[in-house]
């Protein structure tokens, strides 16, 4: 009897010392990490700081690598409610999780109390001379000095033709394809574009090798910071290195032809090298590379994977299909005689084709997050957010929020009939001081590689039921392979 209780015994104190054990591995980064708020200060967000060293970065990565990532952010919810809030450690910092419409609007609308909190992998790649490294007052000096070439309904008309020209091309080479693997196609199409933008002055053979690196680098700006040989981001951190070189090589050479031919087509490359600020100061080698990176990058990645998904979910909706195709053929048959070519007054006639466009940014969220963080303590709904942590802004939460947007996850293009989101509800390419200033060339870009398809070619997807891969952005596991067929000319 006594040894059936000294067993008794044991057992008792092995499973009470292994609760113990886990819930201390469970509580140490809330204990570690948990900051010396003010008296009086309201409380922490409720959530879970998940393990030592990885916090919650393995169930986002069970959740992101399954086929439903929404499941990492309904874990919050159901476990503490619909609070907008959440503490978490992600990415190697304790974390705010910010995750719905009215508390992303007051973050990201705040420039006093917020700066971009990109983890230092992400800056490493795109640079720190860029805007996700700089301070607010910096990146409104630069913005000034660059957006220019890329924002605008007059500068963007300039491009419009030749871009309708370069799309129509490449939908005639893809036609004489057996198979197009679409999503690889339309980046270097977007790509191509955006270069043109910026590098026009530049060989063919260097945009490409621009092309290639750029492919390595986006794979691992959302990677885990492993650098080790293999990894994303080890292969990325090279990617990057051999961008600045040929980008370095380009500035150099620029700077020795300076004062050559004066007919020359100025390009984004010649303004970055001679615009000046308000105290007439140039831009430094650094600045000017970082710059580029960052604008090539962003320039082609979104409007690339968007124009594929807007082709998506025309091709998996044949009555949407259909209207959006009327809806070009009535401009086209409106043209006043002699008029070939895509004008701009145009692109604001294709409503439908804008409500299909806006339903695809808002259902794919292409950036499923972004990054600031807190220069002081900040109270918000209620809540702490403290000096020094991170937030992570939950876009795609934002866009399949099912009170904002009912039966979120269908796709409805009616649904923007009529509707006006209220700031913090639609961030497609973000909000306040830092929206994407590409925002316009990207939506420029899918309406003419739409109006395009829908009038002269049909596209067939070889594998619909493809599964979909949501790291480091959603997309197609097979890069979504298709067949493009031109249409005879009636």
């Amino acid at each position: 009897m006594m040894m059936i209780e000294s067993w008794a015994s044991t057992v008792v104190v092995i499973v009470c010392g292994i609760y113990t054990i886990y819930y201390a591995l469970r509580m140490f980064n809330s204990w570690w990490y948990k900051p010396t708020l003010k008296k009086d200060s309201a409380p922490l967000p409720p959530g879970d700081m998940g393990w030592p060293f990885l916090g919650n970065m393995l169930s986002f990565l069970r959740a992101f690598k399954s086929t439903n990532p929404e499941a990492f952010i309904s874990s919050f919810v159901s476990r503490f409610r619909r609070v907008g809030l959440y503490k978490a450690f992600m990415f190697g910092k304790p974390t705010i999780l910010a995750t719905c419409p009215e508390v992303c609007k007051l973050i990201l609308m705040d420039d006093v109390h917020f700066i971009p909190g990109w983890p230092k992998s992400a800056v490493e790649l795109i640079g720190s001379k860029s805007f996700v490294g700089i301070t607010f007052e910096e990146h409104k000096r630069l913005r000034k000095l660059t957006a220019a070439p890329v924002t605008g309904n007059e500068v963007l008309s300039k491009y419009l033709t030749w871009i309708e020209q370069t799309v129509d091309s490449d939908l005639e080479k893809w036609s004489k394809m057996d198979k197009v693997d679409f999503l690889t196609h339309i980046r270097k199409l977007t790509f191509d574009i955006i270069a043109y933008i910026f590098l026009s002055n530049e060989t063919n053979e260097e945009i490409m090798a621009l092309e290639r690196e750029y492919t390595t680098l986006n794979l691992g700006v959302r990677a885990m910071a492993i650098n080790l040989p293999g990894t994303a981001y080890n292969k990325a951190l090279k990617a990057r290195k051999n961008l600045v070189a040929i980008l370095q090589s380009m500035i150099d050479r620029r700077r020795a032809e300076q004062g050559g031919k004066e007919d020359k087509k100025v390009d984004m490359l010649d303004v970055l090298l001679k615009v000046k600020d308000q105290h007439g100061r140039l831009l430094e080698d650094e600045e000017i590379i970082d710059l580029l990176v960052m604008y090539l990058n962003a320039g082609h990645e979104s409007s690339g994977h968007m124009t594929m998904w807007t082709v998506v979910f025309l091709l998996q909706n044949p009555e949407m299909y259909a209207k959006a195709k009327a809806e070009q053929e009535d401009i086209v048959r409106r043209r006043p005689e002699g008029q070939k070519n895509l004008v701009y007054s145009e692109l604001r006639e294709m409503e439908y084709l804008h409500k299909v466009i806006n339903e695809s940014l808002r259902l794919v969220s292409f950036s499923s997050m972004v990054f600031r963080e807190a220069l002081d303590d900040v109270e918000l709904n209620g809540y702490t957010i403290p000096k020094g942590w991170r937030i992570q802004i939950w876009m795609r939460n934002v866009h399949l929020d099912p009170e904002v947007y009912p039966h979120p996850k269908k796709f409805d293009p009616e649904r923007w009939e009529n509707f006006v989101p209220k700031p913090g509800m639609f961030v497609p390419f973000g909000l306040g001081s830092r929206l994407c200033p590409g925002s316009d060339l990207a939506k420029m870009e899918i309406c003419v590689f739409i109006h395009c398809m829908l009038l002269q070619y049909e596209i067939q997807r070889l594998t619909p039921d493809c599964k979909v891969r949501y790291l480091p952005h959603p997309r197609p596991a097979d890069n979504c392979p298709v067949r493009v067929r031109k249409l005879n000319s009636s």
